[in-house]
């Protein structure tokens, strides 16, 4: 009986050794899990990850439900394993930031598009060239005002969106800036 338990227990610790060194076999060979702006890595919706702006995406408007009001709309084509997408999310969230409430923030994944010959001015796909990132400003009137392929500046978008909503140019104007809501405001005290 004793040498049954010693077989055994000769066995069980040979078969835990090559458990272990299975283990660290694998270990070794794993890649890291490298997340990163600066790769065509998936690492989730780029709005979240690099532009901590949640409330993007999924969009508040369809594309086309953007097109029947009579605010100005901002069409952003993007695709979430994209360097470029990751690195511009950021500027999309910023123009959220001063425009979201006046204008129609529109995030479009190009994997979303239907792939056709032609589209209609009511589909997503009449705008789109066929690069990412892309930004595309529709007037009140859904009159193309802007379209910038590639990473474009804040400051490109910021111009065109101060002549659709007839906004003093940068040159002019203050720096735009939010207050603090504990913020003490003296026009109110005696």
């Amino acid at each position: 009986m004793k040498s049954l338990i010693s077989k055994f227990s000769i066995v069980l610790r040979r078969i835990l050794i090559l458990i272990t060194i299975c283990s660290i076999c694998l270990l070794l060979n794993a890649s890291p899990a490298a997340a990163g702006i600066d790769n065509d890595r998936y690492d989730g919706n780029i709005f979240v990850v690099y532009a901590g702006n949640g409330s993007l995406v999924p969009a508040k408007l369809t594309f086309t439900q953007a097109l029947e009001r009579d605010t100005p709309a901002i069409l952003v084509y993007y695709l979430d394993d994209s360097s470029d997408c990751k690195e511009f999310a950021i500027v999309v969230s910023r123009l959220q930031e001063f425009y979201g409430r006046a204008a129609n923030i529109i995030p479009i994944s190009v994997d979303t598009i239907p792939v056709k010959s032609s589209y209609s001015e009511d589909e997503a796909g009449y705008y789109y060239q066929g690069l990412v990132p892309e930004t595309v400003v529709l007037d009140s009137d859904n009159s193309v005002v802007f379209d910038g392929v590639g990473t474009v500046k804040y400051e490109d978008i910021d111009d065109k969106l101060r002549e659709v909503f007839d906004l003093l140019p940068r040159s002019e104007s203050v720096e735009l800036k939010r207050r603090s809501f504990n913020e003490f405001n003296t026009e109110l005290v005696n």
